[in-house]
């Protein structure tokens, strides 16, 4: 990425029937509020949103029709949706109802090739793989259905198979940060950059010196518990992250929510 450019904010929120939730590597989820409540809250200073059904795969099912319709009524940012899309006809439906984009995961590891019919279909731009990957023997497994299922690939090979499908787009999740707030996986942003599509990188974002260093690999940053848990604003983030030297400003490798003067 260009130095002078500055990632894409978007606000991540992964739902669970008609809630938004977030945990800690996956796990111990709680329950934040209402998608389309907070999709609102946040599309004022967000560049795009990202709607995530983590049971969707689990349990064979997509519910996020009804949501984008309500969604959109007044939200008019760019919407990447994922969640139990296995077919054309699946990406169909949400398109109508208002996503930009579509983000594929589990039906992607399990059968390839719905990468190339999506492609095919809608165009490259429109189709966005989405990554969770754990750290695994000095590497990274990719993972399915939330994390909860291993996949036996190697991330860095799933993103360079996935780009060669015609995947236009990839969405990196650390499992091992994810809702850490400690820092994204900057090893692991490195390793997958070098894939020639945008890559948004997600999990762990809340060290300002690793937003600075993950902001010149990525084209854009998913953000969930910072938000979440109002530690800071995409306002805030996005002021510190254009102002020089952003090091200074954000007190070496301190955590946003210090620099907001917040005690936990």
């Amino acid at each position: 990425m260009n130095g002078l450019r500055r990632p894409r904010l978007i606000p991540r929120l992964d739902i669970k029937g008609n809630k938004v939730i977030k945990g800690v590597q996956f796990e111990g989820l709680r329950v934040i509020g209402n998608p389309a409540e907070l999709a609102r809250r946040y599309a004022e200073d967000a560049d795009e949103l990202l709607y995530l059904d983590t049971v969707a795969s689990l349990y064979g099912r997509n519910q996020l029709v009804d949501l984008l319709t309500e969604t959109t009524a007044d939200v008019f940012i760019p919407i990447t949706v994922g969640g139990g899309i296995k077919s054309c006809g699946d990406a169909e439906r949400l398109f109508r109802a208002g996503a930009d984009s579509i983000a594929v995961n589990t039906a992607a590891v399990q059968r390839p090739k719905l990468i190339d019919e999506l492609a095919q279909h809608f165009g490259s731009q429109a189709v966005t793989v989405s990554i969770e990957a754990k750290q695994v023997n000095g590497g990274w497994e990719a993972y399915t259905n939330h994390g909860r299922d291993k996949s036996g690939k190697d991330v860095v090979e799933w993103c360079r198979e996935a780009v060669s499908r015609g995947d236009g787009q990839i969405l990196l999740t650390s499992i091992d940060q994810d809702g850490t707030m400690r820092g994204l996986d900057l090893p692991l942003v490195r390793a997958c950059s070098v894939q020639p599509v945008p890559i948004l990188a997600s999990g762990g974002a809340g060290n300002a010196d690793n937003l600075r260093e993950v902001s010149e690999l990525v084209d854009g940053i998913a953000i969930g518990a910072l938000l979440h848990y109002s530690k800071t604003t995409l306002k805030e983030i996005r002021e510190l992250l254009c102002s020089s030297p952003i090091a200074a400003i954000f007190h070496g490798n301190q955590p946003l929510s210090q620099f907001r003067g917040d005690q936990d």
